[in-house]
């Protein structure tokens, strides 16, 4: 019996080890934004702004790199989110495509670089639409290793500190693995912004904070979570 005990006990010493070492490896995440126009408006004279954000994971390779499950996105105290004020798309038109919502409605575009297996990369398109007070689609279209066309759904929520919302998306399970294959993010870039839709207000201390944290499970090994945060910041003027 102490035998079993003590086989037990090393088992999970080992399964501990292995949940470690996944966390080393996992890739740092680096975020670079760029505002336009850097001049912040003002509580009663809003400023619209187009806002760029890049988005890049440390390279393991293809057999190392692990699949983003979700990402936030906290952005600064400043700015202004007005989803609910300008034209929006359904729930039911996006998941038709972008086509199908209102011209107004579409707020930008994106594209990305990913490992899908071992042997190709592969760069998902994306195009930003808005979803309403709370909500923002990243219709995103895959054609390999297989087609597929999936609404990414970000919830935006307010925050506190130096950040004035939060933007939470979960990777659907449609794209983190295709025909097969482990679709694995090493870049993603993201521009988006149209009349007020995003705006901002302020300037506190001459610049805007971001912050970005992802999660995400091993690919190829099959085991064994983890997260990397980062912040950058954009030099503004009042």
């Amino acid at each position: 019996m102490r035998k079993l005990a003590a086989a037990a006990v090393t088992v999970a010493m080992l399964a501990g080890a292995g949940v470690a070492i996944a966390a080393i490896q996992s890739p740092a995440v680096h975020v670079k934004a760029t505002v336009t126009p850097s001049k912040a408006g003002t509580p009663k004279h809003p400023q619209g702004v187009k806002l760029t954000t890049n988005l890049t994971w440390q390279k393991l390779g293809a057999t190392k790199q692990p699949i983003v499950t979700k990402f936030f996105v906290w952005f600064p105290k400043g700015s202004l989110y007005n989803g609910g004020k300008v034209s929006s798309c359904s729930k039911s038109k996006i998941a038709k495509g972008p086509s199908k919502c209102p011209k107004a409605s579409i707020m930008g575009s994106g594209s990305g670089t990913a490992y899908a297996g071992v042997s190709t990369i592969t760069h998902p398109s994306i195009t930003v639409v808005n979803g309403g007070a709370k909500t923002i689609y990243f219709y995103t279209v895959l054609n390999n290793p297989a087609r597929v066309r999936k609404a990414v759904v970000g919830t935006v929520s307010k925050s506190s500190g130096q950040y004035a919302y939060e933007l939470s998306v979960s990777i659907p399970k449609e794209l983190q693995v295709v025909a097969g294959d482990p679709i694995e993010l090493t870049a993603l870039n993201v521009k988006a912004g149209k009349g007020s839709w995003l705006a901002t207000t302020s300037c506190p201390g001459g610049k805007w904070p971001f912050k970005v944290t992802t999660d995400y499970t091993a690919g190829e090994s099959g085991s064994g979570n983890g997260s990397a945060s980062t912040t950058s910041s954009v030099k503004c003027t009042s």
